[in-house]
């Protein structure tokens, strides 16, 4: 049996140590036959490392690591070119000093590599003498491969002034590329965000971001086909609907991937866990979400347009964009509107949204404790069924949320800031809950499925109420429950009330259909 290549992301280590590997090198042949210079976005742990590394070697000629691929008989291997590949992915830059640095320890190892000795200190001039020398050495044009190219700013982008710094540094990098055109025969650069071209380009317009194209949607990750015929051996009595519940759904316009660093996990353990949501921390985004005052349950369904998608930028930190690309959302649609195309997007799995909401609902709360043991409760009342003792459940929990957080935040006096922790409570547990769930009638504002159960939510704030009319006795006006009559054997409505003074429920009554 084939060895699983965790945090494996060098071609030579593949070939040289039976490792499975999906070949994605058919796309190399497609990228050469179509262009020069490109851009690919996508989430982190997702192998752009693995994908540029291949590039490299198919560039230097290393026919024998391509034994069985399709590139094996689809390249011309009696070329070889000279190869600059600098790589931002490993530690952590804070200062502009340190990315000088960095780029100066790249460049160095590029010129050892091809004995080329440079004498100058600034690092845009010696990053363009060495595309030079290298041009004249080889009497080939010289390929550039930058991996992880954002890293440096996202390090910082908690930090405007540094993120400013960094940014700047790296542009004289990236305009090194645009003024030795005559020197270039192909360029990649690979990273998490895209950031506009001209904050950080200076003039690389001829940069084609293939990150939406969907001829390249599965460059990176692993398709169903290639889970089944690469891992075909290690998927035997597991079950296959649960792996793409939980890790499939990614989507880049195209045809839909897995997430290869969750499954190679999953794959070795046989454990269902959030093992990519581990890896990093979204504090920034709690930040962001503050900030824009968001309301949770929207995070279910978002709109945004290919502009918004692809343009992100210090002075411009849009939600919807920076979800999208560090891969907490992903594409569920798209369609035209007029002569605009915009794109619905969701969670793509089950990890990301219950891993997600966890981490949200913890900001709200004081003490980690309470959130476990209550998470734990809320499912063995949900489990058993036992309604009557949810109310006394949700008002222990509200009651752990520190006055400061309400005296803060806007949204407390709001139907949105209730259901947003209603909504993360039941998510964070891996329950299957929809946040305003469209009818006939309109939107309710949360439906909780579990089993052959269906438990539809109606939230009220009291100072805020229009009408007379209870939660409940609006979930019952509008018919909330009509649309799963035929999908559950047993329908709950549950209304809940509340009180922006008390700041705590003040009624909740239910009944079944």
């Amino acid at each position: 049996m084939k060895k699983l290549p965790i945090g494996i992301s060098n071609l030579k280590e593949f070939a040289e140590n039976n490792y499975c590997y999906a070949d994605k090198t058919k796309h190399i042949r497609q990228l050469t036959d179509n262009g020069k210079y490109y851009f690919l976005s996508r989430p982190r742990r997702f192998g752009k490392s693995l994908f540029a590394d291949t590039l490299r070697e198919a560039f230097r000629g290393n026919k024998d690591l391509f034994k069985g691929l399709y590139l094996e008989n689809n390249w011309d291997w009696s070329q070889k070119y000279p190869v600059i590949f600098l790589s931002f992915g490993g530690g952590v830059i804070k200062e502009r000093e340190d990315l000088d640095r960095k780029i100066d320890f790249l460049l160095e190892k590029s010129m050892r590599e091809y004995s080329i000795k440079i004498d100058c200190n600034s690092v845009r001039e010696k990053f363009s003498r060495l595309i030079e020398l290298l041009n004249e050495k080889f009497n080939k044009r010289v390929v550039i491969i930058v991996d992880e190219y954002d890293k440096p700013i996202l390090d910082n982008i908690t930090n405007k002034d540094k993120a400013l710094e960094v940014r700047e540094g790296l542009k004289n990098i990236y305009s090194v590329i645009k003024d030795s055109d005559a020197y270039v025969q192909f360029a990649f650069l690979t990273g998490v965000s895209k950031f506009s071209k001209v904050s950080l380009f200076s003039g690389l317009n001829n940069l084609q971001d293939i990150t939406l194209d969907k001829r390249y949607s599965d460059i990176c990750g692993y398709t169903e086909n290639e889970l089944e015929t690469v891992f075909k051996e290690r998927l035997e009595g597991l079950s296959r609907e649960r792996i793409k519940k939980w890790y499939n759904g990614y989507n880049f316009s195209g045809i839909s991937v897995y997430n290869p660093f969750d499954i190679l996990l999953f794959l070795d353990t046989k454990e269902f866990n959030n093992f990519w949501f581990e890896t990093a921390t979204p504090t920034f985004l709690i930040d962001i979400l503050k900030e824009k005052k968001y309301l949770i349950p929207n995070l279910e369904k978002l709109y945004a347009t290919e502009a918004l998608l692809g343009s992100f930028d210090i002075d411009f930190i849009e939600l919807e964009t920076i979800l999208f690309q560090t891969g907490y959302l992903t594409i569920k649609d798209s369609y035209n509107l007029g002569s605009r195309k915009m794109y619905e997007l969701s969670f793509p799995n089950h990890e990301v949204k219950m891993s997600l909401t966890e981490f949200i609902l913890g900001y709200f709360i004081s003490s980690p404790k309470i959130q476990i043991d209550s998470g734990m409760k809320l499912y063995r009342l949900i489990e058993a069924n036992k309604i009557d003792e949810l109310k006394d459940l949700f008002y222990t929990f509200f009651a752990s949320i520190p006055h400061d957080w309400y005296r803060k935040n806007e949204l407390s006096g709001y139907e949105g800031y209730y259901a947003s922790i209603f909504y993360c409570y039941f998510a964070s547990i891996g329950l299957d809950v929809r946040a305003e769930d469209t009818t006939n009638q309109g939107r309710l504002d949360m439906s909780v499925k579990f089993e052959d159960r269906v438990y539809v939510f109606e939230f009220k704030v009291k100072r805020l109420s229009q009408n007379n009319k209870s939660a409940l006795g609006q979930i019952k006006d509008k018919k909330y429950y009509e649309k799963f009559i035929s999908d559950f054997k047993d329908i709950y409505l549950i209304g809940v009330e509340f009180d922006s003074e008390t700041r705590n429920i003040t009624c909740f009554e239910w009944e079944k259909v």
